[in-house]
């Protein structure tokens, strides 16, 4: 029992020491340019060597260092949060195993040993989704389970295709792959991140992992599970230079955080909510690695993991006080009561607006320059320009009904800042989310980005935000006639509050499809033709055969005449 109540603790210090440690290697590999691997050579056939490889370069370790940190901060978060379940030590050592899953596969540079960390990932998500054992989050689960197994087999088939070229390391080879000859290998690559990144058509499962326990949920959407997509695209981004996949990464990334934007908008439940401003902020990383800047979607990727955990941290301390609401029309005026909290959550909010001078400033705002500057085609503009005031708009329209406006929850609730161990776990985070935008930029980017632009485009940003969050604010202030008038476009509402219909063509649709096609299968081959062809067809030749030899036995002289007159009428008409 006394390991159970201090075990977030210990955790996380574990954790915070291995982030301070990974942080001065990264520094140290990073201003010294030196790049370490180990290699364990498991077993060798002719010239292919199958070997276990960790890197240890400055981009490893930065991300393995906000990984730990951002861990430790949900560990003991986590200690409060799960106070009262019963499984607590059980949630802990899959925390703990995620996290580990994580680390292996930042780590390694090598499509063999990266299953470890890529599989365990889908694994233990799948534990945290069914975490607490009802019928919702045994649906979510095997939809994120069974959406993430086609990353996976996409991965076991480009380990098939890279075995011609004696290595499994992307890292070194990635720069060789010319499009004539592995297209196939950079379109698999590219659909295992997109199924771990949930971009579309695999966006389903993102919203649906909201059955997991909150502090699962500040980690998956911050820094482990769906970021491994985009960290797989970043470590393989020298093989999309000049490639085609380029352009259809590109367009489908644009497509994901358009459609999620849209879709936060129309959303009601707090935690979708920010799941999909996640699913948003991950077609931005990898429409920027798309135009040839992983260094820009890498920047975006560690900035975003900062104030997406810390935005999470808030939801479920705003959760835990309102009685396990998620209706965020159940909230409002949470201002008056939870000033700490609320604050911690409008620095997030504006972080992930791009407020000057906030971690998400610093990235977003250059890739959306750099964007505007690049040779990209008019409809990823437009939606790039689109994404970018429905991802305001659908922060001012969570901060219109959950911080401000009136009091709107049950008189049983108990809103107030007194956890301690939940209020000082968001401290550190808050204070990243405020200062890291300005580091990590001096750390990654020593020179500076040469930007051109007129006037319309430099100031474009800021319009749209403006624009966005005028118009997220009033639009529900109004929301009367707003809700009113949304109901002459019932349909168009529909689908846009439910992802294009994405999680019911996910479900339902495959499954009727894989029943239906299953039924006829069943009808026409196992009991149909297989069965025709195959064991009751070698029954009844067996059979024929056998009674023939049966006959035989018996030296019958009507046997043999016959056989003898139908040998010799054969013959004649051969020789006719």
């Amino acid at each position: 029992m006394v390991w159970s109540i201090y075990m977030h603790k210990t955790s996380m210090l574990s954790l915070a020491l291995g982030s301070v440690v990974c942080g001065g290697l990264s520094l140290l590999k990073l201003f010294s340019g030196v790049t370490s691997m180990i290699e364990w050579d498991l077993m060798s056939l002719n010239s292919l060597s199958v070997v276990f490889v960790l890197i240890f370069d400055w981009i490893s370790m930065l991300f393995l260092s906000f990984v730990l940190l951002i861990s430790s901060s949900v560990m003991y978060y986590s200690g409060s949060y799960m106070a009262g379940d019963k499984y607590l030590n059980r949630f802990m050592y899959l925390v703990l195993m995620f996290v580990f899953s994580m680390a292996m596969m930042v780590l390694s540079p090598n499509l063999i040993s990266i299953l470890l960390g890529w599989d365990g990932l889908g694994l233990v998500s799948y534990a945290l989704v069914i975490f607490y054992q009802n019928e919702k989050s045994a649906n979510a689960g095997m939809l994120t389970i069974l959406s993430n197994r086609v990353g996976d087999v996409a991965i076991l088939l480009s380990i098939g295709l890279m075995a011609s070229l004696g290595s499994w390391n992307f890292v070194v080879y990635s720069y060789y792959l010319l499009d004539m000859d592995w297209i196939l290998l950079k379109l698999l690559v590219m659909l295992s991140a997109m199924t771990k990144s949930a971009q579309i058509p695999f966006s389903a499962w993102l919203p649906a992992a909201m059955a997991a326990p909150t502090p699962v949920s500040a980690l998956v959407h911050s820094s482990t599970l769906v970021t491994a997509g985009v960290y797989l695209m970043i470590r393989f981004s020298g093989a999309l230079e000049g490639s085609k996949v380029q352009e259809v990464l590109l367009i489908i990334s644009c497509l994901t955080m358009f459609m999620a934007g849209l879709g936060a908008n129309f959303e009601y439940d707090l935690k979708k909510i920010i799941a999909l401003s996640t699913l948003s902020q991950l077609g931005v990383m990898l429409s920027i690695l798309a135009l040839g800047y992983p260094d820009l979607s890498f920047f975006h990727l560690l900035s975003h993991a900062l104030f997406k955990a810390l935005l999470f941290m808030c939801a479920g301390i705003i959760i835990h006080s309102v009685s396990n609401y998620q209706d965020i029309r159940c909230m409002g005026g949470l201002v008056k009561f939870m000033p700490l909290s609320v604050a911690f959550m409008s620095v997030s909010n504006l972080a992930l607006c791009g407020f000057p001078f906030l971690a998400g400033f610093y990235s977003k705002d250059m890739i959306l320059e750099v964007a505007f500057m690049s040779w990209v085609n008019f409809i990823s503009l437009l939606l790039y320009i689109l994404a970018t005031g429905l991802t305001v708009s659908y922060t001012m329209r969570l901060v219109f009904y959950s911080l401000s406006g009136n009091f709107n929850l049950a008189v049983s609730s108990n809103v107030s800042d007194e956890d301690k161990v939940m209020s000082n776990s968001m401290i550190l985070l808050g204070v990243s989310a405020i200062f890291m935008g300005a580091v990590l930029s001096w750390l990654i980017f020593p020179e500076p980005y040469m930007i051109c632009l007129n006037g319309v485009m430099k100031n474009m940003v800021l319009m749209i935000s403006l624009l966005g969050g005028s118009l997220g604010y009033m639009f529900n202030l109004l929301n009367v006639s707003y809700n009113l008038k949304s109901l002459y476009n019932y349909k168009m509402v529909v689908m846009s509050g439910s992802m294009w219909f994405m999680p019911f063509l996910s479900t339902k649709k495959i499954s009727e499809m894989s029943f239906s096609s299953g039924v006829n299968v069943d009808k026409l081959g196992d009991k149909g033709w297989f069965e025709y062809f195959g064991s009751q067809g070698v029954y009844y030749i067996f059979k024929e055969v056998f009674m023939l030899l049966n006959t035989l036995q018996l030296n019958s002289i009507k046997v043999f005449m016959k056989v003898f007159v139908v040998s010799m009428v054969v013959l004649l008409f051969i020789f006719m």
